[in-house]
């Protein structure tokens, strides 16, 4: 278990409040192999013990998986790999895939999803049916997280309701329930802060108490924020990158999310049992512009929290 460290604001940079520093406070992020690639130096520029997602996209080779997640790991990260079901063959890949993870990296964490294809390649359409090997608890994984929707999924509910993303996350809750393993809700990402607030509480009514790792869209430009949402099928909260793309006076400047991040902030200072536990970030605008973004608001003071 590794405490933060922070560096100072950057120059012209301030530092968020002390609800926004705490509810920041163990942040994780996003990777590729490809953007990974293009750092050069992980430790100068993310907090000590972040724990890094790398996402693994259709027609990424494994070996370009593994080798990101050894860099990352050997520099004192830890690493959080995809599994997308849709993309593994059969159990005998998934089991390969985990071997290599493991035996190469040391991975002990695993992130599970449908994954972005309509048609998968070969046994596994969803993420329950990879938590039904028991590979991951046979291998000693301490951390299984999976995906949350805080605005649906047409996917999973093409009539536009809830429907079968809720009764997926009972049978998640409930396989948390029997696996020794830390689970959570890691979530696409949203730009308005009360849809967000809505949802936890309706999962916490539900009895859903996995913990919420709540996905933010860190800095980009307007136009880069707006394909990546529709790509990855914002919802309603999409028409606020809409109207700020109205106002030519901004459709310059980049998008920032200080509104979601103070809102959701405040909200958890007031209600300490709220179910977010961490923010995640989705670094569209580059990993440095995120991570460089993160940790101004941190500042040089903010509240060490232990990430495990």
């Amino acid at each position: 278990m590794a405490l933060l460290n922070f560096r100072k604001p950057a120059k012209g940079g301030q530092a968020g409040s002390a609800d926004l520093q705490a509810f920041l406070s163990g942040y994780s992020i996003e990777v590729m192999p490809r953007t990974a690639s293009k750092v050069e130096d992980f430790k100068s520029l993310l907090p000590k013990g972040t724990r890094v997602y790398i996402a693994h996209i259709e027609g990424t080779p494994i070996e370009d998986m593994v080798a990101t997640a050894k860099r990352l790991a050997e520099d004192g990260f830890p690493v959080m790999p995809h599994f997308p079901a849709r993309i593994i063959k059969d159990e005998a890949t998934l089991a390969d895939w985990i071997a290599r993870y493991q035996g190469e990296a040391g991975v002990k964490q695993a992130l599970m999803l449908a994954g972005g294809v309509a048609q998968p390649v070969g046994d596994f359409h969803s993420s329950m049916q990879l938590l039904e090997t028991g590979l991951f608890d046979k291998a000693g994984f301490e951390r299984l997280h999976v995906a949350g929707h805080p605005e649906g999924n047409k996917d999973i509910d093409p009539d536009g309701s809830d429907r079968n993303v809720l009764d997926a996350l009972r049978w998640k809750q409930a396989f948390s329930e029997r696996t020794d393993a830390k689970m959570a809700l890691a979530t696409q990402f949203a730009f308005e802060a009360q849809p967000i607030i809505a949802w936890v509480e309706r999962l916490q009514a539900e009895g859903i108490s996995l913990p919420v790792h709540i996905g933010i869209a860190g800095p980009a430009k307007l136009q880069t924020m707006i394909k990546f949402a529709i790509a990855c099928g914002v919802g309603p909260s999409l028409k606020v990158l809409q109207k700020r793309a109205a106002d030519v006076t901004k459709l310059v400047l980049p998008y920032e999310p200080n509104d979601v991040l103070a809102e959701l902030a405040a909200h958890k200072a007031a209600n300490p049992e709220f179910g977010i536990e961490q923010v995640h970030f989705f670094p569209l605008g580059g990993i440095k512009t995120c991570a460089d973004y993160a940790n101004v608001l941190l500042g040089a003071d903010a509240p060490l929290r232990a990430v495990n």
